[in-house]
């Protein structure tokens, strides 16, 4: 018997188990179903559709405990077809929203705010993820001048991302010579590839700088770094440390194994910065291609403009993690940055 064939009965008994398994986090027996108003069967009757369930592969039964806890069969038939999309209040949504839109200067720090929200709404661990990109251009250059050992150079890149570094400077300059750099930085690198930004590129700026032509090397070199992290991708993890208030996660190995793939970040920065789909993605478990999720499960969507993909919130947590919610959350912050970033005063670069 496949799941699409499940009696109603059953489905409504997996259903139950399941959620009654992520408030409670113990196993679930007939007695327990047997008192919800929406079974209304007996123990007997629920006792053997529990057993069938189970040996159907979506329940099992740990120890010898009289109880049943779903199996990732299971929790897979539950998001996929008996899952109520959980409400968030008007309150939580006004929330996302206006902490969206404070962060808007700059991508970097609106997917950081979602992580953080991600987090806090959940009380799991969030992720927030930028692509791998080897052809990444500025489009522009500003500057601002703070004093006169000191400017901030702020870059928009091709990708839509806004970076602001600030550059110490050996001996004086005045504003405007910062006036002439950044004129010259808008001539010589825009359109250009960190591969190319060559000597010739580099001599021709510092031709035309003069006097303060010793500035121009150090600050090319300041560019081109920041150009190159976008070829490794970026990827942050916000509250660890909620990991260890979860009663899910005693074993001390697989805390350190999450703990290892958080900190190594190339694998989980491949798997959700790598499916361009818009859709919502639930891996529970061994459906994770990565080492030590097996008694986890990962949630996460991308945040595109047209075509591009422009970066990706998750949250990981146990196979035991309130689904709805936790789909819910993410769906909702995605929208609100999909609003923000094509809005009429910021449309998608």
């Amino acid at each position: 018997m496949q799941g699409d064939t499940l009696s109603e009965r059953k489905k409504q008994i997996l259903k139950a188990i399941v959620e009654a398994h992520i408030t409670y986090g113990e196993p679930v027996g007939s007695k327990y179903l047997a008192m919800k108003d929406e079974l209304s069967c007996s123990s007997a009757t629920i006792r053997n559709e529990m057993a069938e369930l189970e040996a159907l592969g979506y329940l099992e039964q740990p120890h010898t405990s009289a109880g049943r806890v779903p199996t990732e069969r299971g929790y897979r038939f539950y998001v996929n077809r008996l899952l109520e999309r959980y409400s968030m209040t008007r309150h939580e949504i006004r929330e996302i929203s206006q902490k969206l839109t404070r962060k808007l200067s700059e991508l970097d720090q609106i997917l950081a705010e979602a992580s953080r929200m991600a987090s806090a709404f959940t009380n799991y661990p969030s992720i927030a993820a930028k692509p791998r990109s080897s052809g990444i251009t500025v489009t522009e250059f500003h500057t601002m001048y703070i004093d006169s050992q000191s400017f901030a150079v702020v870059m928009l890149f091709s990708s839509g991302a806004v970076k602001t570094r600030r550059v110490r400077t050996v001996f004086p300059l005045t504003r405007e010579e910062l006036a002439s750099l950044t004129d010259e930085l808008n001539c010589h690198l825009v359109g250009k590839t960190a591969e190319e930004i060559t000597l010739p590129v580099i001599l021709a700026i510092e031709n035309a700088m003069g006097a303060a032509a010793p500035v121009v090397n150090p600050l090319v070199k300041l560019i081109y770094e920041t150009m190159q992290e976008f070829r490794e991708g970026e990827l942050t993890v916000e509250g660890v440390n909620r990991l260890f208030g979860l009663p899910d996660y005693t074993d001390m190995g697989e805390v350190q194994s999450l703990l290892h793939l958080f900190e190594q970040k190339d694998d989980l920065l491949e798997v959700i910065t790598e499916d361009a789909s818009d859709d919502i993605h639930v891996l529970i478990g061994h459906e994770n291609p990565m080492t030590g999720m097996e008694g986890s499960s990962l949630v996460y969507r991308t945040i595109r403009s047209g075509d591009r993909v422009l970066g990706a919130i998750g949250v990981i947590g146990p196979r035991r993690m309130d689904y709805g919610k936790v789909i819910s959350i993410i769906d909702n912050l995605v929208l609100g940055i999909d609003n923000l970033l094509s809005g009429p005063e910021n449309p998608p670069r």
